[in-house]
């Protein structure tokens, strides 16, 4: 076997087609490993290198054969449609169902995300690739801080109460200071103590202590603290 099996006219394509899946699925699980998702770095690339090189194999790896059986017909998208219908066993790796919690949807759909990049970039589509990445990043980014601003409720208060003060004394407190409740759990504590868990929506000029000083300030009310959001 000689040098000239390795070194042919198409290895700088090939070798450029790789390291631009390398570095476009690195951007995106560079984000992820910065949030500490499981999948992070080294799986985007992977998934993108692996996924791009997959697509190589079916544009170019029967080359020879189907100069030699001509009359065979071959779909060159046989393979990238079991790429992106494989990749579903490490998206689902990375959820995490906790009761009605789910998470790592997201990074799932990252994951999913940098195959189909992976292979259009084995397509030679780097302006696709590109630009697919770009608003990839921007949802990642951008869009998930303007998601927290927006689902994130106010401070939280955590009052210790007597079990035979009646719920509705606090909660007139909260109607007399136009307070929105975003929502409210009551649990029970050993001996004659409940504690009632209360999330306010957003206040902007909320007087925190003031508020914390009337809480406290009614009969049966035994302390109180709250969370910053």
């Amino acid at each position: 076997m000689s040098w000239s099996y390795f070194f042919h006219e198409d290895i700088l394509m090939f070798i450029f087609r790789l390291f631009f899946a390398l570095l476009l699925a690195g951007l995106i699980g560079f984000e992820r490993e910065l949030k500490n998702h499981s999948a992070g770095f080294r799986t985007h690339i992977l998934v993108g290198v692996g996924a791009c090189m997959m697509m190589l194999l079916s544009l170019y790896g029967f080359q020879t054969f189907m100069e030699e059986y001509d009359n065979v017909r071959f779909d060159p998208a046989r393979i990238p449609s079991y790429v992106i219908s494989g990749i579903g066993f490490l998206g689902a790796g990375t959820i995490i169902v906790n009761g009605i919690t789910i998470r790592g949807l997201t990074t799932a759909a990252s994951i999913w995300t940098v195959a189909g990049i992976g292979l259009v970039v084995g397509a030679g589509m780097y302006d696709v690739a590109t630009v697919t990445t770009f608003f990839v990043l921007i949802s990642l980014i951008l869009l998930n801080k303007v998601e927290k601003e927006k689902l994130n409720g106010g401070p939280t208060f955590h009052i210790t109460i007597k079990k035979d003060l009646q719920i509705h004394q606090l909660l007139s407190l909260f109607d007399q200071e136009s307070l929105d409740i975003r929502s409210m759990d009551v649990k029970s504590l050993d001996g004659e103590q409940k504690r009632v868990i209360i999330q306010l929506e957003k206040q902007p000029g909320l007087n925190r202590s003031r508020l914390l000083a009337e809480i406290t300030s009614i009969k049966g009310v035994e302390g109180c603290g709250h969370d910053y959001p």
